[in-house]
């Protein structure tokens, strides 16, 4: 099911990450997203952000991820504010993420721009 407004990609992404449904993350990113991994790195593409999904759900995370506030820029854009909790490997981790998701020709919302970590690089 695709994403009918901006908040939802995040809620989508939840899903796909605590059931392990690496395919179902990708589906939430544009072709030519940019993802920003936690030592600061950015992975842009659906190849490079697998690789780096895929090492989080190696991990068999569970997350809790709310969207705290959404910015829209026009009917086409947003940026998504939000704060998580990861559990995986009996070890914890939060942060706070921003995001930009674009609205796409069949009216869904992708990211553009991933950091969930919460600052740029």
């Amino acid at each position: 099911m695709p994403a009918r407004n901006p908040d939802e990609v995040d809620m989508l992404f939840q899903g796909a990450l605590n059931s392990g449904n690496v395919d179902g993350i990708m589906e939430l990113y544009e072709p030519d997203a940019s993802f920003v991994a936690q030592d600061g790195q950015v992975a842009t593409g659906h190849d490079a952000i697998r690789a780096t999904v895929k090492a989080f759900i190696d991990m068999n995370p569970q997350i809790d991820l709310k969207v705290e506030k959404t910015v829209p820029a026009g009917d086409d854009l947003a940026v998504c504010y939000g704060v998580w909790t990861l559990s995986a490997s009996g070890q914890q981790m939060t942060g706070k993420s921003i995001e930009v998701v674009r609205r796409q020709p069949d009216g869904s919302w992708l990211f553009a721009i991933d950091d969930p970590w919460g600052r740029g690089t």
